[in-house]
């Protein structure tokens, strides 16, 4: 399940470009608190700070918190814009949570085992999204959705439904959307064709 951690922010940075420049120069990210009805609180968090508080698995989804003018906020990182060319975090979004409300986060999705008799058959493994829209209380998002591969086999599709969720998460789309499938490489598919032709050729009666 996520972890939590503890961030310290300062408060009263300048806006505007050039006072964003001075600050990532300083090694200090800035950024904005809002939601819950607050005013929005501009302030700027230490690039290493945030970087160990969202060490832990839940990794951007760790709940934060925020100290911020001698003030704590529960809070999770609404979203990081980065750098078009370094791709480092260049400015960053709290949002402002209540532990009892639940909220809406992207867990990342990810594959354990190895499918073997997809291998065999020439095919991969292809998961169709990286994470998957969840909605539960912020203590309970989970840090990762893990499917289990080992008994896959060509004709294997997972569709969100099917996606094993802990008690109390809810995923949110379709539930008839494929979200992990197996790609078959040419050769496979002509090679299934190529047999499947065959035998419907056996099993034809002989013309008199």
């Amino acid at each position: 399940m996520s972890n939590t951690a503890t961030l310290s922010a300062e408060v009263g940075r300048e806006t505007g470009s050039a006072a964003s420049r001075r600050l990532r120069a300083e090694d200090r990210i800035p950024g904005v608190l809002y939601g819950h009805g607050m005013q929005p609180v501009t302030l700027s968090v230490a690039r290493r700070d945030l970087r160990v508080a969202l060490s832990g698995p839940a990794g951007a989804n760790t709940i934060l918190t925020l100290s911020v003018d001698g003030k704590s906020y529960n809070a999770i990182v609404k979203e990081m814009q980065r750098h078009p060319v370094k791709r480092n975090v260049a400015h960053i979004d709290f949002v402002q949570i209540d532990l009892s409300e639940e909220i809406t986060m992207h867990v990342p999705l990810h594959l354990s085992g190895v499918a073997k008799a997809v291998v065999s058959a020439g095919g991969i493994v292809d998961p169709s999204v990286d994470s998957i829209e969840v909605r539960t209380t912020p203590n309970n998002v989970p840090n990762e959705i893990v499917v289990d591969i080992s008994d896959f086999t060509a004709e294997t599709v997972i569709h969100l439904g099917q996606l094993p969720m802990p008690a109390g998460v809810v995923a949110l789309g379709d539930p008839d959307m494929p979200v992990v499938t197996v790609l078959m490489s040419r050769a496979a598919t002509e090679a299934v064709n190529a047999a499947a032709t065959a035998e419907g050729e056996a099993a034809a009666p002989a013309a008199e």
